[in-house]
């Protein structure tokens, strides 16, 4: 099934969601890799607040390179969601509904995500163009010294996406396998 999305996100928008399914994603995303999660960590720790609120977010684990001329963003493929996987269950826990990468996440990652009805969505890796072409704006809203992986706050219109993690407990890593064994 394909569905279009439209941020912020609810357990009710995302419970009919499965592993496999499609995903044209509008509204506001952020941006945040592995610094960015370990500056907002320490944030936490310290009872600061994040640069964004987590409730019904989507963050995508990218490292834009900069914008050409007349374009909001340059390349903006993911980046590989293993890293985010120690900091992940406590921005779910915290109201964070939806995370964009690629890659396997760990078991912790995913009752987090089942745990809150949440969803993890693949972009296309090594296409960062035909993902960069779904973004209408981007700005820094926190971090410039990180360069690259500041978090910035982008519009998307139908960005096109696929469920990896659903919020039943279904992995698009198992799955999809499976699937292709059984049909041999």
């Amino acid at each position: 099934m394909q569905y279009e999305l439209k941020t912020p996100l609810t357990r009710e928008t995302l419970a009919p969601l499965r592993a496999g399914d499609t995903v044209l994603l509008s509204g506001t995303v952020y941006t945040a890799r592995d610094a960015a999660h370990a500056r907002m960590s320490e944030a936490l720790d310290r009872g600061d607040p994040l640069p964004f609120d987590l409730k019904g977010a989507a963050v995508y684990y990218v490292g834009p390179t900069p914008e050409r001329p007349g374009c909001a963003i340059g390349a903006a493929g993911p980046t590989t969601s293993g890293r985010m996987d120690r900091y992940t269950p406590r921005l779910l826990d915290l109201g964070l509904a939806c995370m964009i990468g690629k890659g396997k996440r760990s078991e912790a990652v995913k009752q987090a995500v089942v745990r809150n009805g949440a969803v993890y969505l693949a972009a296309i890796g090594g296409a960062g163009a035909l993902m960069a072409r779904s973004i209408r704006s981007c700005e820094i809203i926190a971090w410039p010294d990180l360069g690259c992986e500041a978090v910035r706050r982008l519009e998307v219109d139908r960005m096109p996406l696929t469920v990896l993690l659903d919020a039943h407990g279904g992995d698009l890593y198992e799955s999809g396998p499976a699937a292709y064994l059984a049909s041999l």
